[in-house]
């Protein structure tokens, strides 16, 4: 019985890693494109009514990248999902602010951020004790 909780254990653990493996990679792919200035995150930053230059775009994405490698890290891993919900909830307040649709534009960090506290979720026993998702009788 105890082998049987532990491989589920550890495919949970893993499924974690998955989960966030897959935020933490296009964290990446965002925070490259940023940090490149690339013609596209300049002319969508205009679009959203931020500044539209190449330093504004370097600057979010070192934050960005700030924020992805701390939540890639273990030991630091719930301080970068703090950060990084922040960042992806004033990316859903500026979709929300110039109208951009719902289930495309504005939830879309939020989904992200579900997949990013759901991969922190499982692989991390002390937020499973924080936020169980059912209480023992």
């Amino acid at each position: 019985m105890s082998e049987q909780i532990s491989a589920r254990r550890g495919a949970q653990y893993w499924a974690g890693w998955v989960m966030s493996g897959l935020v933490i990679a296009f964290m990446i792919l965002d925070f490259g494109m940023k940090l490149a200035a690339l013609p596209v995150v300049i002319q969508a930053s205009g679009s959203l009514g931020l500044p539209a230059n190449a330093d504004f775009a370097r600057g979010l994405g070192v934050l960005l990248m700030v924020c992805t490698a701390l939540y890639a890290a273990p030991p630091t891993a719930v301080l970068g999902a703090v950060l990084m919900t922040g960042y992806l909830g004033g990316s859903a307040a500026m979709h929300v602010r110039i109208g951009n649709p719902l289930f495309t534009h504005v939830l879309f960090g939020v989904y992200l951020g579900v997949l990013m506290w759901g991969g922190l979720w499982l692989r991390d026993p002390r937020i499973r004790a924080l936020l169980p998702l059912r209480r023992a009788a």
